[in-house]
């Protein structure tokens, strides 16, 4: 008799990396990382260009298949109960281009018939509104600028009311105040939905503003964490900029 396993929403723990390494050949990308995020938390994932944040990103969602350790997300293992977890989770990231030629309706309806979402219509249309894309919605995606596409990613990792959120750099190219903007609406919809997010960023403002634990990557592995105060007191510093340079300056990350 075949056994199907839901996925249990009760865990307090919404995200758990235990010993993970990631090799591509000779090249150890990710080095026996280990944390966890708490259901409704959100955590900062910091380092440099090249220290592992993006391969950790792809191992989370389950496109990259870690060499060694274990990944759960929503206490289930991210490989084996993949289809079922990504129904659960989204990702948004001004980097990953939507295709050009579509419009962002299309786009969005795409994505919605993807994640199943029911009342798709009203479903693009209130998030059209909050995001304030209502105007973009005939445009090409192509055709966009870059802040605009920023929205846009962020509408689409919303679509299907994601359980846990990955953001890579959630304001990048937007003017300060549809940044300020942005974050206050993550953080509402966070409060609302009891969502748990996972942000890369290199904007500490906006990482000590919305996050509630960091951890600091340097060279595939996890060289720092904690909350961004209890860093801050830890280096003596003003601001989390000043700790992550810090470990800049001394060739940590």
């Amino acid at each position: 008799m075949k056994v199907t396993q839901n996925i249990n929403l009760s865990s307090n723990i919404d995200v758990s990396v235990k010993n993970v390494y990631k090799n591509f050949g000779d090249i150890k990308a990710v080095f026996d990382i280990s944390f966890s995020v708490e259901k409704s938390k959100t955590l900062g994932l910091l380092g440099s260009n090249g220290a592992g944040k993006t391969t950790t990103i792809m191992m989370l969602m389950g496109i990259l298949k870690a060499t060694s350790g274990e990944i759960k997300i929503l206490d289930q293992d991210v490989y084996k109960y993949r289809n079922k977890i990504a129904k659960e989770i989204n990702f948004s990231s001004p980097f990953v281009e939507l295709p050009h030629r579509l419009t962002v309706l299309q786009n969005l309806n795409v994505f919605g018939h993807l994640y199943g979402v029911k009342s798709l219509a009203d479903k693009i249309h209130k998030l059209s509104m909050d995001l304030d894309i209502l105007d973009l919605l005939k445009r090409r995606v192509g055709k966009l600028s870059a802040g605009q596409k920023t929205r846009v990613s962020l509408a689409k990792s919303l679509i299907n009311d994601p359980k846990i959120l990955f953001l890579d750099e959630p304001t990048a190219s937007l003017d300060p105040d549809h940044a300020d903007w942005i974050r206050t609406y993550l953080e509402q919809y966070q409060d609302r939905t009891g969502a748990t997010f996972i942000l890369a960023s290199h904007n500490m403002p906006e990482v000590e503003r919305l996050c509630h634990n960091v951890i600091m990557m340097g060279r595939g592995k996890v060289i720092e964490s904690g909350t961004p105060k209890n860093l801050i007191s830890r280096y003596k510093s003003t601001d989390l900029e000043e700790v992550f340079l810090q470990l800049a300056r001394n060739d940590k990350v």
